[in-house]
């Protein structure tokens, strides 16, 4: 009897140990269930997915004002504007350029006329903008016989660009002196380095512009 006794005893002290041990477990690894408890940080983003690249103003409305004949320079600056959230703008002639206008082989057609006269400017229908409540400004261009397109020269000296950064880029030929032109023919404003893309640029080649720029204005 007493046997028996001492055999219930012991059994019922190992139950008792074993249930102490399982409730320990549960403390040190949630279960799949509870894993909602883990403070989650929702800033940062899956990997594999892609960012919008900054500006140089960071925290201020950008604005991507261009001038496009044929669509190249459109499609550069519709991207800047995807990546930085930008305003698009864009730079309307009064008169819209025909292919024939356009044909830079012919000395007598509308381009090479207005390119052979540094004083030509070329009217703008687009409706005014109010550039002062931006921060940063690109502007985006082709290039016609190796310069800016004078209506550029028309949107140059038609506003004052004090407060917002200028951030010029442009299609085809090389960018050469133009950025330097426009900034002298605007008379105001900070306006840095152009840049250059090919028609149909990659968008990763727009961003890692775009992401220099951001370094660059932050001094790195």
């Amino acid at each position: 009897m007493k046997k028996g006794i001492s055999f219930l005893c012991a059994l019922t002290m190992l139950f008792a140990l074993t249930a102490c041990s399982g409730q320990g477990s549960d403390t040190d690894t949630p279960s799949a269930g509870n894993s909602s408890s883990r403070p989650v940080d929702e800033s940062q983003s899956s990997p594999g997915e892609s960012q919008d690249a900054e500006s140089p103003a960071e925290g201020g409305k950008v604005l991507v004002a261009y001038f496009s004949a044929t669509g190249n320079t459109k499609g550069i600056a519709e991207q800047i504007a995807g990546l930085t959230g930008g305003d698009l703008y864009e730079i309307i002639p009064a008169e819209p350029y025909t292919d024939e206008d356009l044909d830079y082989s012919d000395s007598q057609s509308r381009t090479s006329l207005e390119m052979d006269d540094p004083d030509a400017r070329p009217e703008i229908s687009s409706e005014a903008i109010s550039i002062s409540e931006y921060a940063a400004l690109y502007l985006g261009y082709p290039i016609w016989h190796g310069q800016t397109p004078r209506i550029l020269s028309t949107f140059a000296e038609s506003y004052d660009f004090d407060g917002p950064t200028i951030i010029p880029f442009c299609t085809s030929g090389g960018i050469g002196s133009s950025a330097e032109v426009l900034a002298e023919q605007a008379g105001s404003g900070s306006w840095l380095d152009g840049e250059r893309f090919s028609a149909g640029a990659a968008r990763e080649t727009v961003a890692d512009w775009i992401d220099g720029l951001a370094l660059d204005a932050a001094g790195q």
